[in-house]
C-alpha cells in the first residue's frame, strides 16, 4: 500500500446541496479540496479520533470526529473502498474505521443529542438524520417547542426553511427549562450573528464598489460589519474565501477584494465579492480596542494595539490577522505599459483583469475569478471592430465562457507569454503546432516559436502604417525618428535647391510650398528604395496616312454579322463575338483560305498606299509640328521655373502677397502671356509667308 490514498467525485454537504472534489489520505494530515470554490480543508492526522463507514444516499460515506470538535462529512465512495481505506487508517493513523447503521424506520420520534457542531436525531440508538448548527440562522423558542431556520443556499433547487422540535416538559429537573437548555445548546454551536460588546476598530465612510456605497466598517472579532446609509450587512469570518490587494493601473488607488460564499444578499441580487477602493495617499492612525495583553495573545505579534500607515495597508492587515487567510497579490506579469493589469472589457463595462499566479481575477464591474485548475483552455480571437485590439476568451471546465475583449494589440505578446508559461491550454497556437498531430497540451513553449496570430497582426499593423504614409490627403504624417536618415535628407534638399534653404531663412513660407516640400521629400525616399524605369514613348498615330487593312477574321465577320443577328434574335454584342469566334473555328481551311486571300490583297494594296504617302513627305511633316509644340512647352516651362528661383532669390517677405495684389498680377501675366503667344504666331506666320514666296522662284530658275 502506498503512502496515499487520492480519491475523484468525492462529495461534501455545504448547506443543503452537494460540491464534488478530490480527497486525499496521506501520512501527515487528510486534504479536501473543492472544485467549486477551491477551498482546501486540512484535518492533521494526529487530531483524528472518529472515522465512521455508514450508508448513504450517494453510495458510502465517512464521518471523521477530531480532537478539537470538529465533525467532517465526505461521501461517494464505492463498496470495494472500505477494505483499502480501514487498513490505511489502522496503519497510518492507529483509528478503526467502524460501520454505523442509519435508521431508515422513518419514525418522528426520538432523542436529541448535541455532539459538537452537529445536532443528531436518533431513533432506538441509530441515527436518523443529523443537522450542522452552523447552518443555523436563527432560533426560536415557544411552549414546549424550539423553531430552527437555516442560511438559504442559492445553489439548490429546493431548500429547507426551518424545523421545529417538540420538546415535552421534564419532571426530574424543575429548576432548568428543557426548551431554554435545547435552545442553548443551538446557540453555542449556531451561526447566528449577535453585535453584542464593542467593535475591535471601526473603519468610516470607505469607498465600497460591490456593494455600492460608503460604509463604515466595524471589525469585530468573528464577523465584519458594513454599516451604510441604505443597508446593513454582517460577514462572518467563516465566509471568507481569498483576499486579494490589487494595485489600480493609474498606480495612484488600490483595491481590495474580499471574495465571499456564501454572498452577502440584496433583495435577489447577490455579491460574491466585496470591493473596497482606497487611494495611496490617505493615512490613518489606528487604535484597536484592546488591551495590550490581549492583542498579544489573540494575534501573536500580527497587530499592535496602536498603528499607523496608509489605510489600505491598515485595513488589509487586520482583515489578514482577522480571517487567518493570505493576501493574494499580482505576481511577476507587466504589462506593455508597465502595469500588473490589463485594460479590458466585460460585458457590456470596461475594467482591468490581473494575470496572478495561480488565476486571473477580473475588477469591478461584474468581478470575476477564475483559478487555473478550473480553466479548460484559453483562446486568442481577433478583435471585432478593429485590428487593433483583440479579444481573450477563457473556457472552464464546467462549459462556461468569459471573453475580455478590446485589449491592446500591443499586451498581446506579454499574455500570450504569460499564458504559456502556466502551461494553460491555448486554442489557436496557429497552423504551423496544428499540423503536428497529438501534441503535449500542458507543455512549456520555446521562447522563438512561430505564432500565426502575432505574425498577421504585425502584418496588417505594418500594411495599415504603410497606408498612413502614403495617403496624401493627411497634411501630417508619423515618421519616426532617426537622426542619420533625417540629417542626410536635409542635405540633399540644401543641395539640389540651394535657392529654397535661403528663401526658408529668410522667413517663413506659404502652407501649399511646404506641402510640395513634403511630397518631394517622400518622392525621393521611394527612389531610393527602388528606381523606376522610364516609360517607353507611345507612338503617335498618324491621323493623314492610311488605314491598316483587317485580318482574315474580321473581313469574314463583317460579311457575316447580319446572318448571326437573323439566326439568333435578340442576341447581345458580346454574345455575337462569342458565336463568331465559334463560327469561325468550325470553318474549313478551303473556306479560310478565301478570306485569308483578301487579307492579303487588302494587305498589298495598304503597303502600296503606305510608301506613297512617305514618299510624299505626308509622314515627316506631323511628328515635326508635335515637337515644335512639345519644345514649346518645355520652354515655357523653363522659364517659369526661372522666374520662380528669380522670385526666391529676393527674399522671404516677397513670398506673402495679398489677395488683391495675386489677382492683379495674374491678370497682368496673363496679358502678357497672350500678348508673347500673338507675337510668336505672327513671327511663325511671317516665315511662312518668306518661305511661301521663296520656294517657287527656285522652282523656276530650275526649270530654266
Amino acid at each position: 500500500m502506498g503512502d496515499t490514498l487520492e480519491f475523484n467525485e468525492i462529495y461534501q454537504e455545504v448547506k443543503g446541496s452537494w460540491n464534488d472534489g478530490r480527497l486525499r489520505f496521506s501520512k501527515q494530515n487528510v486534504v479536501y479540496k473543492s472544485s467549486k470554490t477551491g477551498k482546501v480543508d486540512s484535518i492533521p492526522a494526529s487530531e483524528l479520533n472518529l472515522a465512521q463507514w455508514r450508508r448513504v444516499c450517494l453510495g458510502h460515506g465517512i464521518k471523521l470526529g477530531t480532537s478539537t470538535g470538529h465533525v467532517y462529512k465526505y461521501d461517494g465512495f464505492r463498496d470495494t473502498d472500505f477494505e483499502k481505506i480501514s487498513e490505511f487508517f489502522k496503519a497510518n493513523y492507529k483509528v478503526e474505521l467502524t460501520e454505523k447503521d442509519m435508521c431508515v424506520k422513518g419514525w418522528n420520534w426520538g432523542t436529541a443529542k448535541f455532539s459538537g457542531p452537529l445536532l443528531s436525531f436518533e431513533v432506538n440508538d441509530n441515527t436518523a438524520f443529523e443537522v450542522p448548527l452552523s447552518n443555523v440562522s436563527q432560533c426560536a423558542t415557544g411552549k414546549n417547542e424550539v423553531t430552527l431556520e437555516f442560511h438559504q443556499n442559492d445553489d439548490t433547487e429546493v431548500s429547507l426553511m426551518e424545523v421545529r422540535f417538540y420538546v415535552p416538559p421534564s419532571q426530574s429537573d424543575e429548576r432548568q427549562d428543557p426548551v431554554e437548555a435545547f435552545a442553548q445548546n443551538v446557540l453555542s454551536k449556531a451561526d447566528v450573528i449577535q453585535a453584542t460588546g464593542d467593535a475591535v476598530c471601526i473603519f468610516k465612510e470607505l469607498q465600497c464598489l460591490t456593494p455600492r456605497g460608503r460604509y463604515d466598517i466595524r471589525i469585530y472579532p468573528t464577523f465584519l460589519h458594513l454599516h451604510g446609509k441604505t443597508f446593513d450587512y454582517k460577514i462572518p469570518y467563516t465566509t471568507v474565501l481569498r483576499l486579494f490587494l490589487l494595485p489600480h493601473k493609474d498606480q495612484r488607488q488600490m483595491f481590495f477584494v474580499i471574495s465571499l460564499d456564501p454572498p452577502i444578499k440584496q433583495g435577489q441580487t447577490r455579491y460574491h465579492f466585496l470591493i473596497l477602493l482606497f487611494s495611496k495617499e490617505e493615512d490613518i492612525s489606528l487604535t484597536l480596542n484592546m488591551s495590550e495583553e490581549d492583542v498579544e495573545r489573540r494575534f501573536e505579534g500580527k497587530l499592535s494595539k496602536f498603528m499607523s500607515g496608509s489605510l489600505y495597508e491598515m485595513v488589509s492587515r487586520v482583515m489578514k490577522a482577522l480571517v487567518n487567510r493570505k493576501i493574494t497579490v499580482p505576481g511577476n506579469f507587466q504589462g506593455h505599459s508597465g502595469a500588473q493589469c490589463i485594460t479590458c472589457s466585460y460585458k457590456a463595462s470596461s475594467g482591468l483583469l490581473y494575470p496572478l499566479e495561480r488565476g486571473f481575477i477580473y475588477v469591478h464591474k461584474p468581478p470575476v475569478h477564475l483559478r487555473f485548475e478550473e480553466i479548460s483552455c484559453v483562446n486568442f480571437a481577433r478583435g471585432t471592430t478593429t485590428t487593433r485590439s483583440f479579444d481573450f476568451e477563457i473556457e472552464t471546465k464546467q462549459g462556461n465562457q468569459y471573453t475580455f475583449s478590446s485589449i491592446e494589440r500591443e499586451e498581446y505578446g506579454k499574455l500570450f507569454d504569460f499564458v504559456n508559461a502556466k502551461k494553460l491550454n491555448i486554442k489557436n497556437r496557429g497552423f504551423k503546432e496544428g499540423m503536428k498531430g497529438k501534441i503535449d497540451e500542458y507543455s512549456d513553449s520555446d521562447d522563438d516559436q512561430h505564432d500565426a496570430y502575432l505574425e498577421r497582426m504585425k502584418a496588417e499593423g505594418k500594411i495599415r502604417e504603410e497606408g498612413n504614409d502614403s495617403d496624401e490627403s493627411d497634411g501630417e504624417s508619423d515618421e519616426s525618428f532617426n537622426p542619420g536618415e533625417e540629417d542626410e535628407e536635409i542635405a540633399e534638399e540644401y543641395d539640389s535647391n540651394a535657392s529654397a534653404s535661403e528663401s526658408s531663412e529668410g522667413g517663413e513660407e506659404s502652407e501649399d510650398e511646404s506641402a510640395k516640400k513634403k511630397k518631394a521629400k517622400k518622392a525621393k525616399v521611394v527612389k531610393e528604395k527602388k528606381e523606376r524605369k522610364p516609360r517607353k514613348e507611345k507612338k503617335q498615330k498618324d491621323a493623314g496616312g492610311p488605314k491598316r487593312p483587317m485580318s482574315a477574321y474580321m473581313l469574314w465577320l463583317n460579311s457575316s454579322r447580319e446572318r448571326i443577328k437573323s439566326d439568333n434574335p435578340g442576341i447581345s454584342i458580346t454574345e455575337i463575338s462569342k458565336k463568331a469566334g465559334e463560327m469561325w473555328r468550325q470553318l474549313s481551311k478551303d473556306e479560310k483560305q478565301e478570306w485569308e486571300a483578301k487579307a492579303g490583297e487588302a494587305k498589298k494594296q495598304y503597303d502600296k498606299a503606305k510608301k506613297e504617302y512617305k514618299e510624299s513627305g505626308g509622314a515627316t511633316s506631323s511628328p515635326r509640328k508635335e515637337s515644335k509644340k512639345s519644345g514649346g512647352k518645355k520652354d515655357d516651362k523653363k522659364r517659369k521655373s526661372a522666374g520662380a528661383d528669380k522670385d526666391k532669390e529676393r527674399g522671404g517677405n516677397d513670398s506673402f502677397k495679398s489677395r488683391e495684389f495675386i489677382e492683379t498680377s495674374e491678370e497682368s501675366s496673363s496679358d502678357s502671356d497672350h500678348k508673347s503667344k500673338s507675337k510668336r504666331k505672327k513671327e511663325s506666320d511671317d516665315e511662312e509667308e518668306e518661305e511661301a514666296v521663296s520656294t517657287p522662284a527656285s522652282s523656276e530658275e530650275e526649270s530654266d
